[in-house]
Parts: structure tokens; sequence; C-alpha cells
């Protein structure tokens, strides 16, 4: 039986391993985890960089990857507590940014400062229990390949966005986003897209994400 398993039937060990691994009532791992186990759990490749003044929330129940000659930027939160975070190469996490799983980055990736994507949603349609107390759900985020992310973004839990994709500065992202497009707004639309017949980007009227 996979070890994830063994805890989910298993609750009064699951949480006692996660008290081990992070103290009550937080979500950053203890220190012992973060020099002594991580390590040897989550891959980093050559030529990382992860800025001293990283918040990292990793732990090694789900995984974590930091792409060849990747680099996440000061004043970043990486969280992978309920889902993997997976980053390709050559892809820059700007600062300020908060990534919490499930969410995969593609290579050569830009994501500018204070941008939010996040794989979890809380849970409040129970008006008796208070909304910290409800379970949360998951939903995979993926940013395609050679995606352009504006400044204060946020990308919500279960979109997907395609290759070469630009997502304007403020912009929410509810959705999911073709590739080749560029998409701006509260929600998110597409504003224009690539055209390979004008090899141009052409304006889009009435939005179509």
């Amino acid at each position: 039986m996979p070890l994830k398993d063994f805890l989910s039937d298993n609750p009064g060990i699951k949480k006692f391993i996660h008290r081990l691994l992070i103290p009550e009532n937080e979500a950053r791992p203890r220190l012992w985890v973060k020099w002594l186990v991580n390590p040897f759990f989550h891959r980093r490749g050559k030529g990382t960089v992860i800025r001293r003044r990283v918040r990292m929330d990793v732990l090694p129940f789900s995984p974590f990857s930091l792409g060849d000659h990747s680099i996440i930027e000061d004043f970043s939160t990486v969280n992978n507590g309920v889902g993997a975070v997976v980053i390709g190469r050559h892809s820059l996490i700007g600062i300020g940014n908060v990534i919490i799983g499930p969410v995969t980055i593609g290579d050569h990736v830009i994501i500018a400062q204070h941008v939010t994507i996040s794989g979890l949603n809380h849970g409040y349609k129970d008006i008796n229990t208070p909304i910290s107390l409800q379970k949360v759900t998951t939903a995979h985020v993926s940013v395609g390949d050679a995606c352009w992310i504006g400044a204060n973004a946020v990308i919500t839990a279960g979109t997907n966005i395609g290759r070469h994709v630009v997502v304007a500065a403020g912009a929410v992202v509810t959705r999911d986003v073709p590739p080749y497009s560029v998409v701006a707004g509260n929600p998110a639309r597409v504003i224009k897209k690539y055209d390979p017949g004008q090899q141009d980007w052409i304006s889009v009227k009435q939005s179509g994400v």
C-alpha cells in the first residue's frame, strides 16, 4: 500500500506525523524537514536559484521540482502541501509570487511580480461551520511553455493556460486560455490571438475564453 493511502486510512498516525513535520496551525515545515528530508525527495536541476527570502512550504508528501536554470525570486511562497508544484526549465518566478499546488509551470515561462497561482479552494457551503474548518478542494493548474504572466495576475484552481500566452497585469484567469493568445480583465477574456495566415497578432472584439 502506498504511504499516502496508508496515512489516509490511519488518521491518528497521519496527525502524529503531520505534527512532527509541521508546527500546529502552520504551513511552514520544521527546519529539520527542510534540511534533512526535503533534499532527498525534491528535485532541483542544474543552475537553479532559490533566493534566500523565499518561503518554501514544501513537504515530502507531494513532489516539488525546479527545472534547470530556473529562478524563484525573493519574497515568493511555494506550497506543495495539497498538491505537487512542478516548474520547468529556464523559468522565472518573480518577486512576491504565491504558488500553491497542484500546479505545473512549463519551460521558458516568465512570471512577473506578485502573481498568485493556486490549485486550492476553501470549502464554504456548510453555513454552520467556519470556512477555515471546512475541507479544501484542489484542481490542477497548468501554465504552458513560453508564457508571460503579468504583475498582480491571479490564476485560479482548475485552469489551463496554453503555450505562448500573455496574461495581462492584474488579470484574473478563471477559465482555460487557448494557446497563442493574450488575455486581460476580471474575469480574463481573450483580447488578441495569433493568426498564422497573417503572421500577426489580431485583436478580438468579443472574448472567447
